[in-house]
């Protein structure tokens, strides 16, 4: 709800002020960094509760910035950049972003992701375990176990692996799929979700003898189900 924290490093004044205003207007308490430095600085001293994070800044990029963050916190991070390239959103959300908003945006979405990151957030701080088979998922740790195999997962990896233990042995159509995990459609030309989908199946099917739980249904989407 309004009257959380949110940082903003963005170096472009314009729309740092954009940005600044909208927040404000909506009830959020907002501090603004112009350069990734002052960024973190402003990150140690004052936690904020959400990260607004341009990809361009100057000295320290945005890149590095994220990284730096999410070592030292979970923090929702949301990066802004110009760049629209499948493989530049994949980098940033592999960076350890939790969203990515594509230059120019308007105030609505850009709200609409914050409040859509702050829900995700909620959720995430009533830790479970979710099963499936030999597989389970901590949502506290946001670390996956094959058995007795500890996985290591991204982000986005844990959000997508999330919403198929959540949904066993229902087909999830990419509509679905996209609305879930990314919060928008990439577009039908996207392979994003395939890319992911593949991420997980090596991840997951690591070890010889391991059996395949993430199925494509041709034409429509995935489904979490044992193998036949």
């Amino acid at each position: 709800m309004p009257g959380e924290r949110i940082l903003v490093i963005e170096d472009e004044a314009r729309i740092a002020q954009f940005i600044e205003r909208g927040l404000i207007y909506e009830g959020y308490r907002v501090n603004v960094a112009r350069d990734g430095k002052m960024g973190l600085g402003i990150a140690r001293d004052t936690p904020p509760d959400l990260v607004i994070l341009d990809w361009m800044l100057p000295g320290l990029d945005g890149l590095e910035v994220c990284k730096r963050l999410r070592a030292a916190s979970d923090v929702p991070i949301l990066m802004l950049t110009a760049k629209d390239d499948i493989q530049d959103r994949v980098t940033g959300l592999d960076a350890g972003a939790d969203d990515y908003l594509v230059k120019p945006f308007s105030v609505d979405e850009l709200m609409a992701r914050i409040r859509a990151l702050f829900r995700r957030s909620v959720s995430a701080s009533r830790p479970e375990i979710l099963r499936f088979s030999d597989l389970s998922l901590d949502t506290g740790t946001h670390r996956a176990y094959r058995d007795d195999r500890a996985i290591d997962l991204t982000a986005k990896e844990y959000e997508l692996l999330e919403l198929f233990m959540r949904n066993p042995r229902q087909v999830l159509t990419r509509e679905v799929i996209f609305d879930r995990v990314w919060g928008y459609d990439f577009g039908g030309e996207s392979n994003i979700i395939e890319v992911y989908v593949r991420y997980l199946r090596q991840k997951t099917e690591h070890i010889e003898g391991e059996s395949r739980l993430i199925h494509t249904v041709r034409g429509v989407g995935y489904v979490l189900r044992e193998e036949e």
